[in-house]
């Protein structure tokens, strides 16, 4: 069975590339022309995310380079650690929702200090894997399509990330680390 599924999974993407254009051909497509005015318009919508994707960029470094990460850590460390969550994830925490890049270079830096199989290097892993980056998309992609009122959007996203957050202490507390 394992066999099976590997094989299927390394040819399903060259599958669906080869398919897709076939299929496209008999129905009387012309692929090359669509194929050429989806890229201009993906490079007209890169070319409007751009200034969102800037801001976002400049806010994250903010508010790592300020302190203000360290400084939370600090503030709220002894809360964490009363409820098993171990403080220096935290930084992880916070940086998840707003950029997957200085999440992972946190969770990079976690696992280098904590070992991968410790239950740091667990915990960030399980929380880089299963969860997004609210913020990021929220500003990318609604500001991509002109939508300017997030309204709940941003609580269900940071609420999604707090239950990944508590999910995930969870679940590698039962499953890796009893």
């Amino acid at each position: 069975m394992y066999q099976l599924l590997s094989g299927i999974s390394r040819w399903a993407i060259p599958a669906v590339l080869l398919i897709v254009p076939i299929v496209a051909l008999l129905k009387g497509v012309k692929v090359f022309e669509v194929f050429v005015e989806g890229a201009e318009e993906g490079f007209a919508t890169a070319i409007k995310t751009i200034p969102y994707l800037v801001a976002m960029l400049v806010a994250v470094t903010i508010f790592r380079s300020s302190g203000a990460m360290k400084m939370t850590t600090r503030f709220l460390a002894p809360v964490l650690d009363h409820i098993g969550f171990p403080a220096e994830v935290l930084p992880h925490a916070i940086m998840r929702p707003l950029s997957g890049g200085a999440a992972l270079g946190i969770a990079t830096e976690l696992i280098k200090t904590h070992g991968p199989d410790s239950f740091i290097g667990n915990l960030v892993s399980t929380m880089q894997g299963s969860s997004d980056t609210t913020f990021y998309v929220l500003t990318l992609y609604f500001g991509s399509v002109g939508i300017r009122r997030y309204r709940y959007s941003i609580i269900s996203g940071l609420l999604a990330d707090l239950t990944t957050l508590v999910a995930s202490v969870y679940a590698v507390r039962v499953f890796l680390h009893h």
